[in-house]
């Protein structure tokens, strides 16, 4: 009597294969968006803090390498007696103008001395004078941020600060207190003094600045290219030693 043949078959769930199928196209669809969403740029920010330069050893050693010219100058006598000098001699030449008043000649000082300052200490970053001895180490840096290698309430800071308060109580003074130069000038002393808190030392603050971005223009290259040559094919038949042996040689 021959022997019954079992014949294996396979069931598939016919729901289950129904569900896989419909739910292809929302996976494709969600893979699909969360790819959108992936790739979608920040908007720009209105107001942020970026750190800058750096705290590495090489930078360190870059910067101790030789004496830093561009703020030393700072720590001498002469440097703390030329503030009120300056200030003396603008005074002077501004009450020569025909017409002019206290209450004006004092506010134009002051203001004057306040940019002035604020461009020399906050706005000029890096050394211009010999840069690549420091190995671009203070590049990124004001000069307020190189004077005494970043320490914070040293006496030539505490004096730099101290002399636009001064200025600000004498022309106040002799403004007679007038509320509309008292806001002028009070508002300008706040705008030099507070790029000197230590909260702010070698932080920058961007306006309007896109985390991020970059230019999506390429940099074109230039020169023509150093052709490669391409590699020689043996004839048929060359044993591999020899082939090996040819490629070294070559």
């Amino acid at each position: 009597m021959p022997s019954s043949r079992v014949i294996p078959t396979l069931n598939l769930p016919i729901a289950t294969t129904t569900a896989s199928a419909a739910n292809l196209p929302s996976s494709a669809s969600a893979s699909h968006h969360h790819h959108h969403v992936k790739g979608r740029q920040r908007s720009a920010s209105i107001v942020t803090v970026e750190p800058v330069g750096g705290d590495s050893l090489e930078e360190m050693l870059d910067q101790n390498a030789y004496k830093n010219i561009n703020s030393e100058w700072v720590n001498y006598k002469g440097a703390w007696v030329i503030h009120p000098v300056l200030v003396i001699c603008g005074k002077i030449l501004v009450d020569v103008i025909p017409g002019m008043h206290q209450d004006a000649s004092w506010t134009i000082v002051n203001l004057s001395y306040l940019l002035i300052s604020y461009i020399m200490f906050h706005c000029v970053t890096g050394i211009p004078f010999d840069p690549d001895s420091h190995g671009g180490a203070y590049d990124d840096l004001t000069l307020w941020e190189q004077i005494d290698e970043g320490a914070q309430y040293t006496p030539s800071k505490k004096w730099l600060i101290c002399v636009p308060i001064a200025l600000f109580l004498i022309s106040t003074h002799y403004t007679h207190y007038n509320p509309w130069l008292f806001a002028i000038n009070f508002t300008a002393l706040l705008v030099v003094l507070f790029p000197k808190l230590p909260q702010l030392h070698r932080q920058r603050i961007r306006f309007l600045s896109r985390p991020g971005y970059t230019s999506g223009a390429a940099t074109p290259a230039t020169g023509t290219p150093t052709p490669i040559p391409s590699p020689r094919l043996a004839p048929a038949g060359t044993p591999p030693d020899f082939v090996t042996l040819q490629g070294k040689l070559r």
